[in-house]
């Protein structure tokens, strides 16, 4: 007797595609559109104000730059603020 499992098959059939998380075969990771990253200056969300961890890390950025960071910094400025300290620290 036979048992067929669908997690043990190797079929591009399914709808995992052929890499088993959903990407068609020929696409390669990190192209679909879904995985673009979006500039925070058009984030639905981008004017609300920064997140706990992204204060934190803005913070500890900072202060290794030997910068002061806003205290009213909003989510959009906050990671445009990380990018920028991540490449000035050599964290990025």
């Amino acid at each position: 007797m036979t048992e067929s499992s669908s997690t043990g098959s190797s079929s591009t059939d399914d709808t995992r595609g052929a890499h088993g998380d959903g990407r068609p075969e020929d696409q390669t990771p990190g192209t679909s559109p879904a995985d673009a990253e979006k500039d925070p200056s058009d984030w639905v969300t981008g004017g609300e104000p920064a997140t706990g961890p992204q204060r934190s890390y803005l913070s500890t950025l900072a202060q290794e730059a030997g910068e002061q960071v806003p205290e009213d910094v909003t989510k959009a400025q906050a990671s445009e603020e990380i990018d920028r300290l991540q490449d000035k620290t050599g964290r990025g």
